[in-house]
């Protein structure tokens, strides 16, 4: 095994991992859900690892910096732009389902029922972490809906308040445009992230998705 070399500095504190590991280790906080001790796990696993086994994972982030676009209509994740999604002429442009972020699509897709395409907000309106309209894909997807063929509007947000507010904010701002405007039926736990909505579920959802009020 091509092992690491033993780390020398001697400005560390004894006791202490050297500075460029909690470098590594504040990197990975960042990450959601990964708290410190977390992080030092992950590092000092990597660590463990043989060189090319870390080599992997630069290379695999490395393309992932390279290789993925947004998508200037949907602004989905994707490899190409516009995205596979919107390119395809095979789904139905007149139903628009909005997302707070790019894996609720893949969860939706996972229904298998859904054949429309998507817009990605980029989150939800939350006040106390300062998101405002302004920080948000709101304002391109009141273009989008005031296009002739955009027939429904489908606001498939998170169950929480946050999901709510957001809701009732798009559907204010579509109130004089002739689309219908929908939300998912219940079902789906308050508090639950879409993305982590069972697909049976989901898909009740969003066959009796009922017309916003």
């Amino acid at each position: 095994m091509d092992e690491f070399p033993k780390i020398h500095n001697t400005d560390e504190i004894p006791g202490e991992a050297p500075q460029v590991i909690e470098n590594a280790i504040n990197v990975f906080k960042q990450l959601p859900g990964i708290g410190d001790r977390t992080a030092r796990r992950i590092i000092y696993w990597l660590l463990g690892q043989p060189r090319d086994k870390l080599e992997e994972f630069i290379s695999a982030l490395e393309e992932l910096k390279n290789s993925v676009k947004i998508c200037s209509v949907c602004f989905n994740v994707s490899i190409t732009d516009p995205c596979h999604i919107c390119a395809n002429t095979e789904r139905d442009h007149s139903v628009i389902c909005v997302v707070a972020e790019p894996q609720d699509i893949a969860a939706i897709e996972s229904t298998r029922i859904y054949d429309g395409v998507y817009h990605v907000l980029g989150g939800l309106l939350d006040a106390m972490r300062g998101i405002g309209p302004e920080d948000l894909h709101i304002a391109e997807l009141v273009q989008r809906a005031a296009q002739p063929e955009v027939k429904e509007i489908i606001l498939a947000l998170d169950p929480s308040n946050e999901g709510e507010t957001t809701a009732r904010h798009i559907a204010k701002l579509l109130k004089d445009v002739d689309v219908k405007v929908t939300i998912l039926a219940q079902g789906i736990s308050a508090g639950t992230a879409l993305e982590f909505a069972d697909p049976r579920t989901l898909s009740a959802a969003l066959t009796n998705r009922t017309e916003f009020k």
